[in-house]
């Protein structure tokens, strides 16, 4: 068995497929990071003269965007393969891009965002179903570190790197976003099509093309899809609550931060970079022995002190003028989201029952995305009517409120399905 994994895994990090799947990965992410965290917020507040609040709209309509058309590419990419799904998706990116370089104009702007969530909705869907044929099951371990590293590379680079093409412009950061995009349309040209993905997924029989038939397929993975989600949802309710809670609080912050480093703490973009660098490789260095611990002594104290952690940290942080002080809060807000990565990935994973991971994965995925859009749009009014300490002072609030969830969850002795 261990022979066969290792050839596995071998065979991920070696297939052409899966090295351009990352390779897309890797500069999409890099450009999405760039334009959400660096660029778009204070670009929306200072270049454009935007409120907080209209900049927390056009963020969330970016998520809106990719959870909506997350969920159905799985039957899309089975019918018409990778290379057209992941065109679909890196052109409506690249149009993105171009719109938000080339114009000024709020609407335009609202439109790039929305672009910017449909474009980059087939990105893991694809990949992880990409990666996931290529190295079968003897391989997942290999599989999620491999997309995940090139995710979290693709993220951290951008807003550290973009900040250094903003000197006295956006253009040069434009230009770059620009080049990225061309790179990725070249590379995704030459994804396997119809024929070759199902070949490479193990479907080798062709689909009927009686329309009859197809109608019934189609029918019969919505049932399935709703059936499954159905017999997952004996978890504990709790969990719900917690998921959306979670991502909530970490919606209030995204819209903001770099604005609130721009013109609160008025930082430069390379000053800016290196507190991102600071908090990032906190989070991305604790994260290795935490996920080992994790699967050594259970989630339950990891989140307990990271919530913690993070919901003591994050409203001090809105309150601090300091940078000095600034920096060694964002360290700690590292260390609490370095406990709640791992560990609340885990505890997910375990309220899905192995047959039926794509359908409740999907679900769960939804509940998440709607914390994210609700708290993007609640951050920028909050900004504008209490002032720019208030969505911290929020965020704080509900991983308070999510820590006392995570006490009740814990405390029942069935929280997941089997």
């Amino acid at each position: 068995m261990e022979t066969r994994m290792s050839w596995s895994g071998g065979k991920v990090l070696s297939s052409p497929f899966v090295i351009q799947l990352l390779i897309i990965m890797f500069l999409v992410e890099f450009v999405k990071g760039a334009l959400l965290i660096s660029i778009l917020p204070v670009y929306m507040g200072t270049v454009l003269g935007l409120s907080a609040y209209a900049i927390g709209w056009a963020l969330a309509l970016q998520y809106i965007g990719d959870n909506a058309f997350r969920s159905p590419l799985g039957w899309i990419i089975d019918r018409i393969g990778y290379r057209n799904v992941m065109l679909f998706g890196v052109i409506m990116t690249f149009a993105s891009v171009a719109i938000v370089s080339l114009t000024s104009q709020f609407g335009w702007i609202i439109l790039a965002c929305v672009l910017l969530g449909v474009g980059t909705s087939p990105l893991w869907p694809c990949v992880i179903t990409g990666a996931t044929a290529v190295g079968g099951d003897k391989a997942s371990g290999t599989i999620m570190s491999v997309v995940y590293i090139a995710w979290l590379t693709g993220v951290g680079c951008g807003p550290i790197v973009i900040n250094y093409f903003i000197i006295q412009s956006y253009a040069p950061a434009f230009r770059l976003l620009i080049v990225m995009m061309i790179i990725v349309v070249f590379v995704a040209l030459f994804l396997p099509g119809r024929k070759k993905s199902r070949e490479i997924e193990g479907h080798q029989e062709s689909l009927q093309p009686d329309n009859h038939g197809q109608t019934i397929t189609m029918v019969s993975r919505i049932r399935n899809y709703f059936a499954k989600v159905g017999r997952s949802l004996h978890a504990s309710w709790l969990l719900y609550p917690a998921m959306f809670t979670q991502n909530f609080a970490l919606g209030l912050l995204t819209p903001i931060l770099t604005l609130y480093a721009r013109t609160v703490l008025h930082l430069t973009p390379q000053q800016y970079s290196m507190y991102l660098v600071a908090g990032g490789a906190v989070t991305v260095l604790g994260m290795i022995p935490v996920g080992k611990w994790v699967d050594r002594y259970g989630t339950k104290w990891f989140l307990h002190v990271g919530f913690l952690v993070s919901a003591i940290a994050l409203p001090i942080l809105g309150y601090t003028r300091s940078l000095p002080a600034v920096l060694l809060i964002v360290a700690f807000v590292g260390v609490g989201y370095a406990l709640i990565i791992p560990a609340w990935n885990a505890l997910i994973a375990k309220a899905i029952p192995k047959s039926e991971r794509g359908a409740v994965w999907g679900f769960f995925l939804t509940i998440e995305g709607l914390g994210m859009v609700i708290g993007s749009v609640m951050s920028g009014k909050l900004w504008d009517t209490f002032g720019p300490h208030a969505p911290f002072l929020v965020s704080g609030t509900v991983l308070t409120i999510l820590f006392v969830l995570h006490l009740f969850i814990t405390r029942r002795p069935k929280v997941v399905v089997r």
